[in-house]
């Protein structure tokens, strides 16, 4: 590996982060998955990858942990080609039959669309699934860049094949507890109760969640492996004088000593990610994220992978803004030292 000065310019690389780690000599390994098939509102997630890699390089890298990123390492594999291009169609098909269903034109029992768009979304599951298991096995740490929220649903399986017991942190506006959305069974409306049919998942923590169905809440009362912390019961909390930390506290004490990171960027306020699929007002701030991630380190548990989903992109044309990506790089940048320093 090349010399590498963290306090020199970043330089347009091709690299995550300006690094110069190969899959061989980085730590962790980021695996980007260019998917957003079902979104039910904005698309362009899918480019969330590719915008985040070409922000990161302007980050400066002092972290107060002491951890230091261009020792351990990160490395992210290219954006596959093939997934990009059956998005792309696939997208198409799903937004056909999204705007058939909207405007009453169309039952779903008889779209046409809705077979093809199940089994490229099962496709993609199953791919994301060998790819994690082969780079788990290589002895790698691992994150994985969305792409909508339904993305890391083969990751989890990965881990759910490795890990006896593990429980899930998840951050987001919505609960992604739908059986099903627009009879989509892959949708990233149904992220956590395709997750939820995992033996070994035993806990399902969520925050910030504040757009939600009757039917999802109802799961959440009925399932006890769900612990759900409402976006206005946070609120409560902090406008009745309750610490963020002593809320963190709460928050992760039913987490097993497993846990899987799930980073939907819409569970931040909207201002920090405006132009994510399904942006919700309300949310953490940045710092509070962060500060959660933290506890669950200083906690001693192990953080066994994370996601970042849902980074959207500015489709002005014109004068196109990087704010999203730029967030949502700083995100990645803290969920990296998170997993390096629970595993060490």
């Amino acid at each position: 590996m090349e010399q590498y000065d963290p306090n020199d310019v970043g330089l347009k690389n091709g690299h995550i982060f300006s690094l110069p780690h190969t899959y061989e000599s980085a730590e962790i390994i980021l695996l980007p998955v260019p998917w957003d098939a079902t979104v039910s509102y904005n698309d362009g997630t899918s480019n969330g990858p590719e915008a985040i890699l070409e922000a990161s390089s302007q980050l400066d890298f002092y972290h107060p942990s002491g951890a230091k990123i261009w020792e351990y390492g990160v490395h992210m594999l290219p954006v596959n080609d093939y997934w990009k291009r059956t998005n792309r169609k696939t997208r198409a098909l799903a937004k056909t039959h999204i705007e058939a269903l909207e405007n009453e034109s169309l039952k779903i029992e008889s779209s046409p669309s809705v077979h093809q768009v199940n089994s490229q979304c099962a496709a993609l599951k199953d791919w994301v699934k060998e790819q994690a298991t082969a780079i788990i096995d290589d002895g790698k740490l691992l994150g994985l860049l969305g792409g909508d929220h339904s993305c890391p649903l083969g990751f989890i399986e990965a881990l759910n094949d490795r890990y006896p017991s593990f429980g899930i942190l998840q951050f987001d506006a919505h609960a992604d507890l739908r059986e099903t959305y627009e009879n989509f069974t892959y949708s990233h409306a149904s992220i956590f109760y395709n997750a939820l049919q995992f033996s070994n998942l035993k806990n399902l923590t969520q925050v910030s969640i504040r757009d939600v169905s009757p039917n999802e809440v109802a799961l959440v009362k009925q399932d006890h492996r769900i612990q759900t912390y409402y976006d206005w019961n946070i609120k409560r909390a902090l406008f009745n004088g309750e610490t963020w930390d002593n809320l963190c506290q709460t928050m992760i004490k039913d987490l097993p000593q497993n846990v899987y990171l799930s980073f939907d960027i819409d569970g931040l306020n909207p201002s920090l990610c405006p132009n994510t699929g399904t942006p919700v007002p309300g949310g953490l701030s940045f710092e509070e994220a962060i500060h959660l991630i933290g506890a669950v380190v200083q906690s001693g548990r192990k953080i066994i992978g994370f996601d970042l989903c849902e980074v959207g992109i500015d489709k002005n044309e014109k004068n196109p803004s990087d704010w999203d990506a730029n967030v949502g790089a700083r995100v990645l940048f803290n969920l990296c030292t998170a997993l390096h320093n629970s595993n060490h």
